[in-house]
C-alpha cells in the first residue's frame, strides 16, 4: 500500500462493518489469501475507500476514461447513418460530446449513490439493436436525398426536423423503458428476474447484439479494405501480442521522485492505439495524395481532409442541456424494443457488480446495494434518454477488467474519471475531432469489438453441460431463430397485418430485433423443457459470479 494515500473518512453505508478491503478474495471460496507471492501480486495499490493524491487520480481517472472510449464512441458512430446524420458532422461531434458529458453524470451518481463501488457508466451495445430496428421501420427510413452529400444541406429546417424527430422517437422509448429498471431495482424486482435467467438465455440474448450488427460493419470495413484491415490487425497485435510487454514511461513518486516505471500500456489501450495508428497513416496517406481524391472513387471515404471544416465550425464550449433536440416522442413499439435493451443491461450490469467489488477489495455487494445500483442505471437511461444521446448507460465490463490490471480499486478515481467525462463532454472541439476518424477505421474498430461481443455471450455456455442434447437443441435453435426470423421480417416488412397499426409496429421491431428473438425462445425453452439444474448451468453460473443466495 502506497505511503502518500490517505484514507477519505466517509462511511461506507454500503458495505457497513467491514474496515479493510485491501485483502483481495479469493475467486473461488471468498476467503482472503495467504501471504503468498500470489497474495502479494493481487494486492491493491489502492482500495475502494481510499483516496490516491489529486494528479494520481487524475492519470488514472484519464487512463479510465480512455479504456471506455472505444465501446462510448462506437454506440454513436453506428446510430449516424440511422438517424439520417450520415453527412452532418458538426451534429455528430453533438452527439459524440452528449453522450460522454451524460456517462460522466451517471457514473458520480452511481459511484456516489448508487452500488457504490468503483464502476463506470458508458453506453451500452444493448440499446443499438432495438434502436436500429425501431429506425429501421417505414415511417423511420432516411430519405433518399439525406444519403447524398450534395443535396443534404444541414442547415435548413427540413433537414433538422428529418433528424431531430428520429432521435425525439429513441429519447421517449427509452425514457418510458428506463421506467422499467428503476422500478425492478428499487423494488426488488431484480431478484425475482434472475431466479428465471440463466446461461441458456443470457448466451444467446448476448451474442447476437454483436452478430446483428456485422452489415454494419461490413459496410464501414468495406469502404477500404486495406485500412479496415490494418486497424484490426493492429488492435490485435496490441490486445493479444503484445498485452505482456511492458512499456517503460516517465513517472514520479514522493518516495521516488522522477524514474522510468513500466506499464502494460498495450494491454490497457489497445483500442485506442489502434484507432490512433490507422488514423495518423490515413493521414499521411491523404497528404501525398495517395488515397483517391475524388468522391465516388474506392478508399475516398479514407481520406481525413473529408470533415476538415468540421473542427473549424464547432464551438470551443457547447454545455448540452435537456431537451435539447426537442420534445420527446412515445411509441409503442420503440418502447417494448428498447425494454429488450434494457433487461439484457440489468442481467449483465449485476454480474459487473460482483466483478468490480472483488477487484476492488469490496465483499460480494448484499442485496440492497444491488438492487441500488440497477435503480441508479435506471435512472441513468432516463437521463441519457431526457439529454438525447440516442442510447442509455450501464455498467462498463472493459473498466471492471482494467481494475484487475492496474491493481487500483478506489472510487475516487472513477469520480475523477466521471468529472473528466463531463468537461470533455463540454468542448464542443474535442467531439469534432471524434467524428473526423475515418469510416474504414471505425470498420476495423466493429470487426474486433462486436466479435468479442458476441464471443462474450458464448462464454456464458461454459456453465452449462454442453455435451446434453437439450442445452444444443435450446442454444442452437435460439441463435438460428434470432437471425432467420429478423431476416425474413425486413425482407417481407408488410408481412405482419393484424389490423391494429400500433400492434403491427411492436411486432415488427421485436421480431426484427435478434437479441429479442433468441433471448425469448432461450428463455421460455430453458424454462420449460425438462432439466436439472446442474445441466442447465444455473448452479454454476451464479456460484461464478457469487450470487447472493436470498437475491437469487
Amino acid at each position: 500500500m502506497a505511503a502518500e494515500k490517505e484514507r477519505n473518512g466517509l462511511e461506507n453505508y454500503s458495505f457497513s462493518g467491514v474496515d479493510n478491503f485491501c485483502e483481495m478474495p479469493d475467486a473461488d471460496n471468498g476467503e482472503v489469501l495467504d501471504s503468498t507471492n500470489e497474495e502479494r501480486m493481487n494486492k491493491l495499490v489502492y482500495c475502494v475507500t481510499d483516496v490516491p493524491p489529486w494528479y494520481m487520480c487524475i492519470i488514472l481517472g484519464t487512463q479510465h476514461y480512455l479504456t471506455a472510449f472505444g465501446g462510448i464512441i462506437g454506440i454513436p458512430l453506428i446510430l449516424f447513418r440511422a438517424l439520417c446524420l450520415e453527412h452532418d458532422s458538426l451534429t455528430q461531434s453533438h452527439l459524440i460530446s452528449t453522450i460522454f458529458f451524460v456517462s460522466g453524470i451517471c457514473t458520480l451518481l452511481q459511484v456516489m449513490f448508487g452500488v457504490r463501488l468503483p464502476i463506470l457508466q458508458g453506453g451500452t451495445f444493448s440499446f443499438l439493436a432495438p434502436s436500429l430496428a425501431v429506425m429501421s421501420m417505414p415511417k423511420w427510413k432516411c430519405p433518399a436525398w439525406t444519403h447524398n452529400a450534395s443535396l443534404v444541406n444541414t442547415s435548413s429546417p427540413e433537414y433538422i426536423e428529418v433528424w431531430q424527430s428520429r432521435i425525439r422517437e429513441l429519447q421517449g422509448s427509452i425514457m418510458v423503458a428506463s421506467c422499467f429498471q428503476i422500478f425492478v431495482g428499487f423494488s426488488g424486482l431484480i431478484g425475482l428476474l434472475m431466479k428465471f435467467i440463466g446461461p441458456l438465455t443470457i448466451a444467446p440474448t448476448i451474442s447476437l447484439i454483436g452478430l446483428s450488427l456485422f452489415e454494419s460493419a461490413g459496410n464501414d470495413a468495406g469502404i477500404h479494405w486495406g485500412i479496415s484491415s490494418m486497424t484490426t490487425v493492429l488492435i490485435i497485435l496490441f490486445s493479444q501480442y503484445l498485452r505482456h510487454i511492458p512499456v517503460p514511461l516517465p513517472a514520479y513518486s514522493k518516495t521516488k521522485k522522477f524514474h522510468i516505471s513500466r506499464i502494460y500500456v498495450f494491454q490497457i489501450l489497445p483500442v485506442l492505439l489502434g484507432i490512433t495508428f490507422s488514423w495518423l497513416i490515413c493521414y499521411i496517406l491523404t497528404e501525398y495524395n495517395i488515397l483517391p481524391s475524388e468522391p465516388g472513387m474506392y478508399g475516398y471515404l479514407a481520406r481525413t481532409d473529408m470533415k476538415g471544416d468540421v473542427l473549424g465550425r464547432a464551438p470551443w464550449f457547447r454545455f448540452p442541456y435537456p431537451g435539447q433536440w426537442g420534445v420527446p416522442t412515445v411509441s409503442p413499439a420503440g418502447v417494448f424494443g428498447i425494454l429488450a435493451g434494457v433487461i439484457s443491461s440489468m442481467i449483465e450490469s449485476v454480474g459487473d457488480y460482483h466483478a468490480c467489488a472483488r477487484l476492488s477489495g469490496a465483499p460480494p455487494p448484499p442485496k440492497h446495494a444491488i438492487n441500488r445500483g440497477v435503480g441508479i442505471e435506471g435512472i441513468g437511461c432516463l437521463l441519457a434518454g431526457i439529454w438525447g444521446t440516442g442510447n442509455g448507460t450501464t455498467s462498463y465490463s472493459e473498466n471492471v477488467g482494467a481494475l484487475g490490471i492496474t491493481k487500483v480499486g478506489s472510487r475516487v478515481v472513477i469520480v475523477t474519471s466521471g468529472i473528466l467525462m463531463i468537461v470533455m463532454g463540454t468542448f464542443g472541439k474535442i467531439g469534432a475531432i471524434f467524428t473526423t476518424i475515418p469510416t474504414p477505421v471505425i470498420g476495423g474498430m466493429f470487426l474486433v469489438m462486436f466479435g468479442v461481443i458476441s464471443a462474450a455471450g458464448v462464454a456464458n455456455l461454459q456453465y452449462a453441460d454442453m455435451n446434453s442434447s437439450r442445452n444444443l437443441f435450446i442454444f442452437g435453435f435460439s441463435m438460428f431463430s434470432g437471425l432467420v426470423i429478423p431476416n425474413w421480417i425486413n425482407k417481407h416488412p408488410m408481412a405482419i397485418e393484424t389490423g391494429v397499426i400500433e400492434l403491427d409496429s411492436v411486432l415488427r421491431v421485436l421480431l426484427t430485433t435478434s437479441m429479442f428473438v433468441g433471448g425469448f425462445f432461450g428463455f421460455i425453452l430453458d424454462n420449460t423443457i425438462p432439466g436439472s439444474n446442474q445441466e442447465r448451468g444455473t448452479i454454476a453460473w451464479k456460484d461464478a459470479h457469487h450470487e447472493d443466495p436470498e437475491l437469487l
